[in-house]
């Protein structure tokens, strides 16, 4: 008889761990410490649950990558006590945590679900219970004794997605993210069904667990507009210490292709500021010198995100910055699928 998961959940802040105060109506923070008598149906699962909190939760807002870095260490801690990891953060910038936490950790062998709710957990019509429920039985979900999940997930509302390729696309929808490039990896219903094919599995022998703590975060987002002037791409692109740039464009990768927009890209990859040309469109993916209004970017050495979101393209960024490679070489490893963010590569 096989021993039942160890399930550790890590708590940061959010929506989801606020509960009524029917006194006074108030919404107040959740004890997860206390979470069986406060979800009794988690008594049903046949796993074994722990939780961590921050010493003060923050709103998803706050977020940074000091904070990243302190979530990677308490996974990072308890990597070899537990068979699965639940986060709780708040939705609105789910998707770039747990983009950057994909990246943080290499050679991983066990699920990080990322979870959270838009509704508080005390809440009479909660979105929080099944989002939380759900998430923890597929850190469970075991096949021939080995995780059936074993990278980094975002589960909401009856869908489990590959994290760096999510977006969060409503405010007020159960339904908060999508992922308009990857299919999910599974699906919840009466069954919780999960889509084979399209799960990472670890090939060849296990390698030790890597986890990268160091982020670059001197970048920026130039996003394209029509009328944008020459004085504000300016004033970006010289930002002091800037190191990397997530350059959204148009359609298919395109942009301005007049001499004084491109000089100025030019300019500021000579300073081996790294330019990352991607998409504005939630779906689709950029094509580099497919229009004659991309021809420029790519002869310049504007790297081609391909189909990677803007929250994943960030997290990259910051990954990568810190590994000291040649325009050759970052190009080449930005372009390239390392935790399954890109399609076809």
């Amino acid at each position: 008889m096989s021993k039942k998961p160890n399930i550790l959940i890590v708590y940061t802040g959010g929506t989801i761990g606020m509960i009524k105060d029917y006194k006074t109506k108030a919404l107040k923070a959740f004890d997860f410490s206390q979470i069986i008598e406060n979800i009794p149906e988690l008594e049903q699962l046949n796993c074994n649950i722990k939780s961590i909190s921050f010493d003060e939760p923050i709103d998803s807002s706050n977020m940074n990558t000091s904070y990243y870095k302190d979530i990677a260490e308490i996974i990072e801690v308890n990597y070899k006590k537990y068979d699965g990891f639940v986060v709780l953060t708040g939705s609105d910038t789910m998707s770039y945590i747990s983009s950057a936490i994909s990246f943080m950790f290499e050679n991983l062998q066990k699920p990080i679900i990322f979870t959270g709710s838009q509704l508080p957990i005390g809440d009479l019509r909660t979105d929080a219970k099944e989002n939380l429920i759900t998430s923890i039985e597929i850190a469970c979900s075991q096949k021939d004794n080995k995780p059936v999940i074993s990278e980094v997930c975002l589960y909401f509302e009856y869908k489990l997605y590959r994290a760096n390729r999510t977006t969060k696309i409503n405010a007020e929808q159960f339904e908060a993210f999508t992922s308009m490039n990857y299919p999910p990896l599974a699906e919840s219903g009466v069954h919780l069904n999960f889509n084979e094919y399209y799960i990472y599995k670890p090939k060849g022998e296990i390698k030790e667990l890597v986890v990268r703590k160091t982020l670059i975060n001197d970048i920026v987002i130039l996003k394209l507009f029509p009328g944008i002037t020459e004085k504000v791409v300016y004033s970006i692109l010289n930002v002091n210490s800037l190191r990397g740039v997530i350059l959204e464009t148009y359609g298919a990768g395109n942009s301005i292709n007049k001499p004084w927009f491109l000089n100025q890209l030019q300019e500021a990859i000579s300073k081996n500021i790294k330019i990352i040309n991607v998409t504005q469109c939630a779906g689709g993916s950029v094509m580099q010198g497919h229009y004659e209004t991309s021809v420029g970017l790519k002869e310049i050495g504007v790297i081609g995100g391909k189909d990677i979101t803007t929250e994943s393209a960030i997290a990259k960024l910051m990954y990568l910055l810190n590994e000291n490679l040649s325009l050759k070489e970052f190009t080449f490893y930005f372009e390239k699928s390392l935790r399954g963010e890109i399609s076809g590569s």
